[in-house]
């Protein structure tokens, strides 16, 4: 498990124009790499608390107007649970200071397993009041670890910005590799271009 202080960095909202980063022009989406797609849409979500009419269909709504938030004691818990073992890389969590203040989360703990009994945490996260889509790598120590490989996933909110008691998040989006990409085109010289090519050379 990275460290607070080495997560901090990575879980800042991405920066308009970088590589992956969350824009939004009107609309919720985000922007990520095009190896990537978006897992949990057939996943089943559950949260460990809301308040009436604040629940866990805000955090899949694609309306930013909306927000799911706890009513409880923390930690928050937003629960993923996918038919079989997927691979996992991205966390986006869509979070606004600005607007949610004491509701907006400070840390947060993203856990995996086969189910609620084996759960282990895997990435702690600190968010410094952030503004826009948060990304948490799921990706181990190891460079050649990219992803996860699960049934459950769990993001727990262990608290907020200024003491908050109850969380506001709202939109989550989960992503994982294609299992098809598209491999880039290698490039073929024809006989005249060769000639050519070697010639100046």
């Amino acid at each position: 498990m990275e460290s607070d202080a080495e997560e901090e960095a990575a879980a800042t909202p991405a920066a308009a124009g970088a590589p992956g980063a969350g824009r939004l022009k009107g609309s919720p989406e985000l922007t990520v790499d095009a190896d990537m797609r978006e897992m949990a849409k057939t996943a089943a979500w559950s949260v460990s608390s809301c308040k009436a009419g604040n629940g866990v269909a805000a955090l899949r709504d694609d309306n930013l107007d909306t927000y799911w938030q706890s009513d409880g004691a923390q930690p928050h818990l937003v629960n993923i649970q996918f038919q079989k073992k997927v691979q996992l890389q991205l966390v986006a969590l869509y979070v606004d200071f600005k607007l949610d203040e004491s509701y907006t989360p400070s840390k947060i703990s993203i856990r995996a397993g086969d189910g609620f009994h084996n759960l282990k945490e895997i990435k702690t996260v600190e968010l410094a009041k952030p503004v826009g889509w948060v990304h948490i790598s799921l990706s181990g120590a190891d460079p050649r670890e990219t992803f996860i490989h699960t049934f459950m996933l769990q993001i727990a909110v262990l608290s907020n910005h200024l003491n908050g008691r109850d969380t506001h998040v709202r939109q989550i989006k989960i992503y994982g590799p294609r299992p098809n990409p598209v491999p880039a085109q290698p490039f073929h010289f024809t006989s005249r271009e060769f000639i050519t090519y070697s010639t100046i050379r």
